[in-house]
């Protein structure tokens, strides 16, 4: 990574740090867990979340699943899903935050909480879609979502902004519940 790059990277409590705060008060206050499955994000997630102190509490952990492989054979997400939609899609989204919870459960308990991103930061498309193409995937009592983002900027930006988009509608679910 040249300077540059690091200095566009986002830098321990900047931009998210009061959503990632405020998650982790309201999982800890409600005694719940939370893992997360990271695609283009690549661990940006998790990292906000433990930066902040006594996140051990509440944050089971996180998968970097990268590879589309990986997301088949660590979260659950279903081969032909993956071969006819690609890792770009609504219901991968969904399937990582729930395969995560199973996959990231301590002792036996899996994680009251999953959250996933899935998408493309760029520069190139994927999977036919185009930069900024993102969902994330919320599990939570019972339910399952995807939410659809189009994002703008460079691939920093995007997945900067995919950090911000899924702590906040962690956040925004977990409190209208």
């Amino acid at each position: 990574m040249n300077g540059a790059d690091a200095e566009r990277m986002p830098q321990p409590g900047g931009g998210h740090s009061d959503v990632a705060a405020q998650l982790i008060a309201e999982l800890t206050d409600r005694r719940l867990r939370i893992a997360v499955a990271e695609s283009l994000t690549g661990g940006l997630v998790a990292a906000e979340l433990t930066r902040i102190p006594g996140a051990s509490v509440a944050v089971s952990g996180g998968i970097v699943a990268y590879d589309t492989a990986v997301k088949r054979s660590l979260l659950g997400v279903p081969a032909a899903l993956l071969e006819r939609e690609g890792a770009v899609h609504p219901e991968v989204a969904r399937r990582m935050a729930e395969g995560v919870r199973d996959a990231l459960a301590v002792d036996g308990r899996p994680a009251d909480v999953g959250v996933s991103t899935t998408g493309v930061a760029g520069p190139d498309p994927q999977d036919g879609k185009s930069p900024g193409t993102v969902f994330v995937g919320i599990a939570f009592a019972g339910e399952v979502e995807a939410i659809a983002l189009e994002l703008s900027g460079d691939r920093t930006a995007i997945r900067a902004a995919t950090v911000r988009a899924a702590l906040e509608a962690t956040l925004a679910r977990l409190t209208r519940a």
